[in-house]
């Protein structure tokens, strides 16, 4: 693997970095969400990261945002005296801020300073397990690097996971060389081409194993991986933590009373995406673009649940999922509701066929949502090699007549044959 290009001084990695979150709430913002919300998402965002310990937050109101400081000169004095009083060494804003912005705030803070988009990224850097995994994120790393003339990344060390945004030297120098850091990108890029590769390789041997694919995607920390361990008997990393799962995992499950299928666990989605990831989301996303069924696993008891829906389809339509693909809606933590709540949750999801109300964590629901699968399936071509001896021409027969046959090679005993068919016509088959 090559030498990761942000690296963390050895006696800096193991420190802890007091952070505080500021969320700017922008009146004239017409998408802006309930700020509450969207500085609970953020503090979660930062304490995601276990190198830093996150003393807090607080909800910055703005009219509009000031070109050079983001804030105005009065909530930057009376924001500098606060950090100031918590011995705060690192600032991380919740939305974009440019390198100007960040340059100025840093200097008037006397801390150092993170936006949205780079937290995110040091989070997937921390993450990413898979070769193709850590080569996208270092391309999206240096991308956004690129524009920053305020980290010396050439000469830091590194001995975690991420970047090196959140600690090590050098951060008041300003020695970020682009020459160094497109040749990087070249280097990356060339890597990459022979990782895909390999992954069309490894798709293309899984198209002919004869199992249907089941997707999970969803908001980050909806559940998904706690329901994938469930209905595989799985040890994935599944914590209440946001971006717990980064690479996709794949297992093999057999449905009751219904075929094998591969289920695959999906990073989470989230809201203001970074348009740096949109690559590597693509990338871990393949099986969902192949995915015979989609399950969109949300976490109904969250108050943004509604909000949360709408991005995750809006990144599914950006990644090209096409809206006609077969899918099911799960409303998972339904044992975190009230009584009475969750009665009505489950009211209104028994209204629509393709909805099931579930608890991944005590596996109420999860029967039903798998009974649904498997009716979904049904209809589902799947390969299927087998052999036929020379008497058994009444069966070939049936076979073509249904052009169900892929291929055929004639052998001394009769005939080797890849179909393609539903569980339905197999079963059809299997009765002749």
């Amino acid at each position: 693997m090559s030498k990761p290009p942000f690296q963390v001084d050895n006696s800096e990695a193991s420190r802890v970095t007091r952070a505080w979150v500021l969320h700017p709430d922008i009146k004239s913002d017409p998408d802006r969400r309930p700020a509450e919300h969207g500085l609970a998402e953020a503090v979660a965002l930062a304490r995601a990261l276990p190198e830093l310990e996150v003393l807090g937050g607080e909800i910055v109101p703005l009219k509009t945002v000031r070109a050079g400081m983001l804030f105005g000169t009065g909530k930057i004095d009376e924001i500098h005296d606060a950090l100031e009083e918590r011995e705060i060494e690192l600032v991380l804003v919740d939305g974009p801020v440019s390198p100007v912005q960040q340059r100025n705030l840093e200097k008037a803070w006397g801390v150092k300073l993170l936006d949205r988009t780079g937290l995110i990224l040091e989070i997937f850097s921390d993450r990413a397990a898979t070769r193709e995994g850590v080569l996208q994120v270092e391309m999206a790393a240096l991308s956004y690097q690129r524009t920053r003339l305020v980290r010396a990344w050439t000469h830091l060390e590194r001995q975690r996971g991420g970047l090196g945004f959140v600690g090590g030297p050098g951060e008041t120098q300003i020695e970020a060389d682009r020459r160094a850091i497109d040749e990087q990108l070249v280097r990356l890029r060339r890597q990459l081409d022979k990782v895909v590769k390999t992954r069309a390789l490894h798709r293309a041997a899984r198209a002919k194993v004869p199992y249907p694919i089941v997707a999970l995607v969803g908001y980050t920390n909806a559940g998904k991986s706690t329901l994938f361990n469930r209905l595989t008997g799985a040890d994935v990393m599944a914590k209440d933590m946001l971006f717990a799962t980064l690479d996709p995992t794949m297992r093999r499950v057999q449905l009751p009373d219904g075929p094998e299928v591969i289920l695959s666990d999906t990073v989470g989605f989230i809201s203001e995406l970074p348009t740096e990831l949109v690559a590597a989301f693509r990338a871990t996303l393949e099986e969902v673009l192949a995915a015979d069924v989609i399950c969109h696993v949300r976490d109904i008891s969250h108050p943004e649940t509604e909000a949360q829906a709408q991005d995750v389809r809006e990144i599914m339509a950006s990644l090209g999922v096409r809206e006609d693909r077969p899918s099911f809606e799960v409303w998972n933590k339904l044992d975190l509701l009230e009584p009475e709540a969750r009665d009505a949750m489950q009211a209104r999801a028994d209204r629509d066929e393709r909805v099931f109300a579930i608890s991944a964590l005590t596996g109420a629901g999860t029967e039903a949502l798998l009974a649904a699968i498997t009716a979904e399936l049904q209809g589902v071509k799947h390969e299927h090699h087998l052999h036929l001896d020379f008497a058994e021409g009444r069966k070939r027969a049936w076979l073509f007549d249904h052009e169900l046959v892929e291929a055929e090679r004639q052998t001394d005993s009769g005939f080797d044959l890849t179909v393609r068919w539903t569980a339905q016509q197999e079963a059809q088959f299997e009765r002749l």
